[in-house]
C-alpha cells in the first residue's frame, strides 16, 4: 500500500480532500494529513504542523498554487516517490522543483485513480 500525504486535509465533508482521505483508507493506504484546522477524516488525525514521515510514497495536494510556496521544502525534504496535482492544484514552479529531484509529477484527480484502480 502507499502511504500517502494529504496536503489541504479537511474535516468537512463537503471537501474533496475528506473524500480523498476516506476513499485512501477504504482502499487500504494509509495517510497523514496536514490542514489549516485540527479535526479528525477517516479516522485519521489532521495535524496543523509539518510532521516528519517515513517511508512517504505519495503527497496529494488539495491547496491552490498561491499557498504551495510554504510547502515546497518540506514536501521535497520528504522524498516522495510522486506528486500528486489534483484539478485546480497545478504549479509549473513547484512541478519544475520536483522533477529536478526525480519525483514523478502528475497533473491529475486522486479521487479518479483510485476508481479506475491507477493509483
Amino acid at each position: 500500500m502507499k502511504k500517502t500525504l494529504i496536503i489541504g486535509a479537511s474535516a468537512n465533508p463537503a471537501r474533496y480532500a475528506y473524500a480523498a482521505a476516506h476513499r485512501l483508507t477504504a482502499y487500504g493506504h494509509p495517510i497523514v494529513q496536514i490542514g489549516l484546522k485540527e479535526g479528525t477524516t477517516a479516522g485519521v488525525k489532521i495535524e496543523k504542523e509539518k510532521v516528519p514521515i517515513d517511508d512517504l510514497d505519495t503527497v496529494t495536494l488539495y491547496v491552490g498554487p498561491r499557498n504551495q510556496p510554504e510547502y515546497y521544502d518540506y514536501v521535497r525534504s520528504l522524498r516522495p516517490r510522486r506528486v500528486i496535482f489534483n484539478p485546480g492544484t497545478e504549479n509549473d514552479e513547484f512541478e519544475a522543483l520536483l522533477r529536478q529531484d526525480g519525483v514523478q509529477v502528475l497533473e491529475a484527480c486522486t479521487l479518479v485513480m483510485l476508481s479506475v484502480g491507477s493509483y
